[in-house]
């Protein structure tokens, strides 16, 4: 069902001091820089070998991501895995009783195309699902 891990998001207060951990402690290079007004944040994705790690800085403190810091602080919000086809694949997740987050895809990143899963669904790890654009 799942192609590869896509990425890793990661919750960051200050986006600039991470980019320079991520990027000049860990060596990964800077490859999109991007902000998402549909879900509220500033994000960068920086290249680890096949995979990203995308940093994540809210817009305001009553977004999702924003919720998140506050309860928990920097740190690990989810992982996200690439599909061919999310229209196929959000379906044969509802069946297998997985709970959806979002019913329908969104726009992403790089105009991927999104959905989240509940982490009560999941062992308590907010998923994401990923059509790459182009991907379908």
């Amino acid at each position: 069902m799942f192609g590869r891990i896509d990425h890793i998001g990661v919750a960051v207060e200050d986006l600039d001091a991470a980019i320079a951990l991520y990027g000049e402690s860990f060596e990964m290079e800077l490859a999109h820089r991007e902000t998402v007004e549909s879900q509220g944040v500033e994000a960068v994705l920086l290249d680890v070998g096949e995979g990203h790690v995308e940093l994540l800085r809210p817009l305001g403190p009553d977004t999702a991501v924003g919720k998140f810091l506050a309860k928990n602080g920097p740190g690990l919000h989810h992982v996200a895995y690439a599909v061919d086809d999310i229209d196929a694949t959000l379906p044969r997740l509802t069946a297998a009783g997985i709970r959806l987050i979002d019913e329908q895809p969104r726009v992403g990143i790089r105009d991927s195309r999104v959905a989240f899963l509940h982490p009560r669904s999941t062992d308590g790890v907010l998923t994401e699902i990923v059509e790459p654009a182009g991907g379908h």
